[in-house]
């Protein structure tokens, strides 16, 4: 029998660190949580109110890398701060689990990846929707060759967020495609593979006078057709429009909502109907707002111990981000797959 996974819970300014935390505690037999760690007094009195934080100790930073035996880190940090937290952990030989999206700076990602390949460790990013029930089978589709070329994606990751919210967001380089289209540029890239060009039309609504990119729009152009990626903190109901349509040359998918509950709809060629609908819908068997994390989890604890290959390379989570950081307007050479 394998041993615990003892590891570290690192920042808690992530939207979504207490789920996160939730989540690997539901799995004594798998993972010790030896503590929390989040080294910034104002993090901590803004966002330590969620009870999960009760259940394992607080450590300080130096207690935290005083420690010998620890395996993993589970990064939750500010979203700005997560690829500096992990580094600290890479350098000292953890595996590392790290929230999306991965910063503003492509030299520091670099750097990070280049650590953690170099020292053979598993490195996992939290894009949820990768373990998204209809995603995988629509990825599924995509492998047999069912649904024949892929033509063109269409992405939504809406919602409507508060003013206070939207104005903790402003210090995000990128806006809203950072912060949440970047979700929906990884499934383009899964589907669509690196584009020739992304143009980003990213807009400022300037409502209730904040003043950032709410508004974000990006279209990744291909030989044969697009992808369109939108991810807006302003539309009414925009977790309600949260969805992801694949068409092929010889089937297509539609999956809304993306969650609670997550609904599909697939049709083949040979069923299609010119003028009607002959999709067959599909609800996803399993259901609630956040076992969208166990299956990643699991999957993290069977890397960590050799059980299963990480099919996210370093190098494609490089190749990811500067698609990323392209749609949020960044000028970046994303064309160029790159070896770490």
């Amino acid at each position: 029998m394998n041993k615990k996974i003892r590891v570290v819970h690192y920042g808690i300014g992530h939207d979504h660190s207490p789920q996160f935390l939730a989540c690997i505690l539901q799995y004594p037999e798998i993972f010790e949580v030896i503590g929390v760690c989040e080294p910034n007094e104002k993090m901590w009195d803004k966002f330590s109110e969620f009870d999960v934080y009760n259940k394992v100790p607080r450590l300080t930073e130096e207690e935290m890398f005083a420690l010998e035996d620890i395996d993993a880190a589970i990064i939750e940090a500010y979203d700005l701060d997560l690829v500096g937290y992990a580094q600290k952990c890479a350098d000292r030989g953890w595996h590392v689990h790290m929230d999306k999206a991965a910063g503003a700076d492509i030299v520091d990602y670099k750097k990070l990846l280049s650590t953690l390949k170099e020292k053979n460790l598993t490195f996992q990013m939290g894009y949820m929707y990768r373990y998204n029930y209809m995603v995988k089978k629509a990825l599924e589709l995509k492998k047999r060759g069912d649904l024949g070329e892929i033509l063109a994606v269409d992405a939504f990751m809406n919602t409507c967020h508060p003013a206070d919210k939207r104005e903790w967001m402003s210090h995000l380089p990128g806006g809203d495609m950072l912060y949440l289209g970047c979700h929906m540029v990884d499934l383009v890239y899964l589907f669509m593979g690196v584009p020739n060009k992304i143009h980003s039309f990213s807009k400022n609504t300037g409502l209730d006078g904040v003043d950032f990119p709410d508004n974000a729009c990006a279209v990744f152009e291909y030989d044969k057709g697009t992808a369109l990626v939108r991810a807006s903190a302003v539309e009414v109901n925009g977790f309600g429009r949260r969805q992801l349509v694949v068409s092929g040359s010889k089937g297509s998918v539609e999956i809304k909502p993306l969650e609670n509950p997550t609904i599909g709809r697939f049709c083949s060629i040979d069923e299609h109907y010119t003028y009607g609908d002959k999709a067959r819908e599909e609800k996803a068997p399993v259901g609630g707002p956040w076992e969208r994390y166990d299956e990643m989890m699991l999957d993290f604890a069977a890397y960590v111990r050799g059980e299963k290959a990480n099919p996210f390379t370093y190098e494609y989570e490089y190749q990811l981000q500067k698609m990323i950081l392209a749609a949020c307007g960044q000028d970046i050479d994303y064309r160029k797959v790159e070896k770490l």
